[in-house]
Parts: C-alpha cells; sequence; structure tokens
C-alpha cells in the first residue's frame, strides 16, 4: 500500500467570510485549532465546502497559507487545487506547495469535461509535475463527469496519486475499484450519509462536512470502525443520519454554514452565488441540530 495521507476523518473545512464578504483569516486559524483539538485527523482547505469556486488566486493561496500555519504540521493540511484547466492545476499546486500544503486534492474538470481517456492524461500529466500526493476527488453530481472503476485502476499506477474522494454515491462502483486498484488507491468517502457502508468496503475514513460542526464524533465514528467496533460506528452513522440530511438540504456549503453560526460559531455569509436557506430549509435544520442535542 502507498503511504496513507490520513485514516480516519478529514472536515472538508469551510472558508469563514466576514459580513462583507471578505475572508475572515482570524476566524479561520480557530476553526483550524478547534478542530485539531478535537481529534480531527486531517483538514482539506479551499474545497468544494470551502468555496474554492469563489476565492480569488491570491485569497485562495492565503487562506491554505493561514490553516498551514495554525495547523503547524499537527495533521495534514489537503488543499483542493483541481480545475478544468490542466496547466492551471499544476500551477496552482505549486503555490499551494510553497504555502505549506502536505497533499492536493483535485476534482475532475468540469464543464469542458473530457473523457475516460482524457482524465488518464489529466491527472497524469499533473502527478508528474507535482511533488506532493494526489486525492483524486469524483463528484459527478456537480462536475459532469465520472471516474469510471477502470480508469481507477490505470491512474492508481502513478507513484503521486495515492487515494479518492467517491463521491458517486454508486457503492457498487466502490467495491469494483476496490477489486481494481487494492492497496494501489486508498478510497475516502465523499459522503457523509455513506461513511461506515464504504468503509465496509474498505474505505479509510471520510473527507466530511458534518465534521465542521462535530468533529469529535466523526473522528470517533471512523476510528470505531477501523478499531473494529463496526456496531458502535453503525450505530452513530444512524443517529447522525437525520443533521446529515439536513446538512444537504440545500446547496453546500449553505446549510453548513448557517448550522455554524446557529450554533455561535460565528463563520459568516455564503458568498454568491450561493444564497441563504429559505424559512423551510432553516426549519429544518434547526429541528435535526436541536435533536442531535445541539444547543441553537
Amino acid at each position: 500500500m502507498k503511504k496513507l495521507i490520513f485514516s480516519g476523518a478529514a472536515t472538508a473545512l469551510i472558508t469563514p467570510m466576514n459580513e462583507d464578504g471578505s475572508v475572515n483569516y482570524k476566524r479561520l486559524e480557530s476553526l483550524v485549532n478547534n478542530q485539531i483539538e478535537a481529534g480531527i485527523d486531517a483538514l482539506v482547505i479551499c474545497g468544494t465546502t470551502g468555496e474554492k469556486s469563489t476565492l480569488r488566486y491570491d485569497e485562495h493561496l492565503k487562506v491554505i497559507e493561514y490553516a498551514a500555519k495554525a495547523a503547524a504540521k499537527r495533521v495534514p493540511i489537503i488543499a483542493g487545487t483541481g480545475s478544468n484547466d490542466t496547466v492551471y492545476s499544476v500551477e496552482l499546486c505549486d503555490d499551494a506547495e510553497k504555502m505549506g500544503a502536505d497533499a492536493f486534492l483535485m476534482v475532475t474538470p468540469y464543464y469542458n469535461k473530457t473523457s475516460q481517456e482524457g482524465l488518464v492524461a489529466h491527472y497524469n500529466y499533473i502527478a508528474d509535475r507535482v511533488n506532493k500526493p494526489i486525492i483524486l476527488y469524483n463528484v459527478p453530481s456537480r462536475t459532469g463527469v465520472a471516474i469510471k472503476p477502470e480508469t481507477y485502476q490505470k491512474l492508481s499506477k502513478h507513484p503521486n496519486i495515492v487515494a479518492t474522494k467517491e463521491a458517486n454515491g454508486d457503492i457498487a462502483s466502490v467495491a469494483k475499484t476496490r477489486y481494481l486498484c487494492g492497496d494501489d488507491l486508498a478510497i475516502y468517502s465523499g459522503n457523509d450519509d455513506q461513511i461506515v457502508p464504504m468503509m465496509s468496503l474498505g474505505a479509510q475514513g471520510v473527507i466530511s462536512v458534518l465534521s465542521n460542526i462535530l468533529p469529535a464524533q466523526t473522528h470517533q465514528m471512523c476510528a470505531e470502525y477501523l478499531n473494529g467496533n463496526c456496531n458502535e460506528a453503525s450505530a452513530m452513522q444512524i443517529k447522525y443520519s437525520g443533521l446529515i440530511e439536513a446538512l444537504f438540504c440545500d446547496v453546500n456549503p449553505i446549510p453548513v454554514k448557517q448550522a455554524m453560526n446557529l450554533l455561535g460559531m460565528n463563520v459568516g455569509p455564503c458568498r454568491l452565488p450561493l444564497y441563504p436557506m429559505n424559512d423551510s430549509n432553516l426549519n429544518f435544520l434547526k429541528e435535526k441540530l436541536t435533536e442531535c442535542g445541539l444547543k441553537i
């Protein structure tokens, strides 16, 4: 097996904003420290949940830099550096490494998309030119392109491509990927509602939205499973299923940011085009937070 970047739970960290929409770097530092103190195993910075799409290049790098300095090598910092422009992605990886990134999370090309052969060429081109390990990111609901198990098998042969965040919702596809790739490719669940099911197929943990508000519990769920306490892990998956549903009742990261604000974390708004939740979704979110014993 290639060296794991982490096992357990990594938080796909939100990017806190001030009310005027600027990045709140002071709050970012406190979030990083709180996550690590709660036992989280790694942090993903500037991913989908971190609103990467609306961060300017200078902001993107500064968020990575602040997070890496706050983490101070206590946990791996995984930077979102995927793009639909292959050469640009290499440049972003190089600069993210200078800012302190320990690994890269690379979403499939979006909008222009590509073929399966194009995915192999795209990722191998990047992997040949960067110095840190790569986690692929398969989320076809957002990108319009999915990585097939046979493509994973080809990509897993590259020494710099070590894992994937699998968010296609297709358990059968995950099983086939495990069969074809074996220990050449680690798998992380990209969906909080499938943490334990995917770990039952050999996933090493999760890259999580839920852990923005429940880092200790998400870490514990993964740790229980990895330690052989499958029933305990399953019970936690079921316990938080309602809250997980609420966190995805609107476009991520709208609900999780709203939840954090309700819990007094003061992470500010999302940037447009992401828009505040309607009353129905907000009330549903409040209900599920309360059911989990969280005070709002």
